[in-house]
């Protein structure tokens, strides 16, 4: 008797980005003066990654995440996060600022609250602060609630303004440079403060940085922003390193010296590249006449 055929599996479709750009564009201004700051973008996010996108400054980093974060509107293309295209600003993206952008007149718990009042409208009002109250704790700010942002330190305002971002429970959250302006020291613990909390929940971020190292340290993959004007992304390059990662020790991780060495010789490479070009543009020289000249009359005399 021969034997019965067994229905075939069907294959597992593969899962469905939770951020994606496709052919994203972006300009500013009209005419001669328009510059084309982003081109043809594409790019997948799953759930629970951490990226980290780099590039030199100017290129384009800031702009590409006020699209995602709906602050700007792409020329063409479309932005979409868990299948919805993105046309404003929303609670399912938190950002977080280079300058933290905190209301002076606010102390270190009601700029929290702010945000947790603006999103959990139905929720009661203790059970409102005690949520703004546990992100202030996670960050390492319990003791430091009442405080005005005025009284802090740089380091400890982003992480009023990280607390703030992550209060709110996004989808996503969106680093902007966030420890640019800082010194060494307070940068190296907010990146530690910044793994450990996204270790917590695994949080999807993407995070714009000029900082190679910090990328690695950070991010499950990192992405080049090609110079622009018309900048795009490059290669992805993955960071299989395990996590938690001890900055003392990193440094002497061969791993880490053949990712770093890749990230920095294509962004070198590309820099040189789009340096050639621009050299290489014909520059029009506008055609200037000198004005006729008239003789100047004398004063008539009196």
């Amino acid at each position: 008797m021969a034997a019965a055929l067994l229905p075939t599996a069907p294959e597992s479709e593969p899962a469905r980005p939770l951020l994606e750009l496709i052919g994203v564009s972006k300009s500013f201004c009209e005419g001669p003066n328009r510059t084309e700051v982003l081109s043809d973008l594409n790019l997948s996010v799953p759930e629970g990654e951490f990226l980290a996108i780099v590039g030199f400054s100017g290129s384009g980093k800031t702009t590409l995440i006020n699209l995602i974060a709906g602050l700007e509107r792409p020329d063409t293309g479309t932005i979409e996060l868990d299948g919805r295209p993105i046309t404003g600003p929303g609670p399912d993206r938190g950002v977080v600022f280079q300058n933290y952008a905190l209301l002076p007149w606010l102390t270190v718990l009601g700029n929290v609250q702010l945000a947790v009042d603006a999103v959990f409208k139905g929720e009661r009002a203790r059970a409102r602060e005690e949520r703004a109250m546990s992100y202030v704790r996670m960050v390492g700010l319990g003791e430091a609630q009442w405080k005005y942002p005025n009284e802090l330190s740089g380091g400890m305002r982003q992480r009023v303004s990280v607390a703030r971002g992550l209060a709110m429970d996004p989808k996503i959250l969106l680093l902007d440079e966030p420890l640019s302006a800082l010194d060494a020291l307070t940068r190296a613990t907010l990146q530690s403060e910044i793994e450990r909390i996204w270790a917590a929940d695994r949080k999807t971020v993407v995070m714009i940085t000029n900082d190679v190292d910090e990328a690695i340290l950070l991010a499950d993959r990192i992405i080049p922003l090609r110079p622009g004007p018309k900048a795009s992304l490059g290669p992805s390059f993955e960071v299989p390193l395990s996590r938690p990662r001890d900055r003392s020790s990193i440094n002497d991780d061969p791993e880490f010296k053949k990712i770093r060495n890749e990230i920095v010789h294509y962004l070198m490479d590309v820099s040189r590249q789009a340096s050639e070009a621009t050299s290489k543009r014909r520059v029009i020289k506008p055609t200037v006449k000198p004005l006729a000249l008239r003789p100047r009359s004398l004063p008539t005399a009196r």
